[in-house]
């Protein structure tokens, strides 16, 4: 990474439970997590899913850790209980979310008891909720954005200079409000990460379930004057062969469209 270069890094790509099969590795079969390193800032960590395990093992000596959690559905959360940094004492973590922080700080202590978990969340955590105006984190400006979603999602803008990012995931399109929420929050950034779990014909039996296709995806990008596009979210049983054939008809509406791959690191 140069001096100034801000890095994405994709921990975790799929939807509703890890699939760790050989016809989905190319890809990657963790759950959502995804980090952002802005020189001379904190990472900033969105969603515990399976993948920030693996976020656990590239941290470089980062003791300042924010991590914002969209929503509280199982595979945005089920890596906390083993992501090491939260148990060592050595690490300042805080924990955003749209909820307020003794809700938050709950609900995540609710996992981790008896019979589901052996150890109980670590104590010396943080809780913050993320204020309708954003947060910051040190020159770092997050702007919170309702998603429509079952029970609930928060999508995420992330401003550092010249780079925005937006991460959308766990959207359903078809709600005129959130759409257009959606759109602002979206305008001109430099990547759109998005929920495209499902194809366009697969959606129209999956109506309500709480997930968005890839040509809405497209559709959104195009309206809101997006660089890159980024197919996130992907459905658990989505093979490498069947994502790169969507990748393949995105690009024809969408020249800069590619699909999130755990491990992929995006610099700027």
């Amino acid at each position: 990474m140069g001096a100034n270069s801000t890095e994405l890094t994709f921990c975790g790509v799929r939807g509703s439970i890890p699939t760790p099969v050989p016809e989905n590795l190319g890809f990657g079969g963790n759950t959502a997590c995804v980090a952002i390193r802005v020189p001379g800032h904190p990472p900033l960590i969105f969603d515990g899913g399976s993948g920030i395990c693996r976020l656990a093992s590239t941290l470089r000596g980062e003791k300042d850790l924010h991590i914002f959690l969209t929503h509280f559905h199982w595979d945005h959360i089920q890596g906390l209980p083993c992501f090491g940094p939260l148990f060592d004492k050595d690490y300042s973590t805080t924990i955003h979310s749209s909820r307020e922080a003794p809700e938050l700080k709950q609900i995540l202590a609710d996992q981790m008891r008896s019979p589901y978990f052996p150890v109980p969340m670590p104590a010396h955590i943080a809780y913050r909720q993320v204020e309708r105006e954003g947060a910051l984190v040190g020159g770092l400006r997050i702007r919170p954005f309702p998603l429509n979603h079952p029970g609930g999602a928060t999508g995420f803008r992330i401003e550092s200079g010249e780079v925005t990012i937006v991460y959308a995931t766990d959207h359903e399109h078809g709600n005129p409000e959130a759409d257009a929420t959606l759109r602002r929050f979206a305008d001109r950034a430099g990547v759109l990460i998005y929920d495209a779990q499902y194809t366009p014909e697969e959606y129209e039996n999956r109506r309500g379930w709480g997930h968005s296709t890839w040509s809405a995806g497209v559709k959104l990008a195009r309206e809101a004057g997006v660089n890159r596009l980024i197919l996130y979210h992907h459905d658990p049983f989505r093979t490498d062969s069947q994502l790169e054939r969507i990748v393949g008809e995105a690009r024809r509406e969408f020249e800069k469209t590619f699909a999130a791959k755990e491990g992929w690191t995006m610099t700027f």
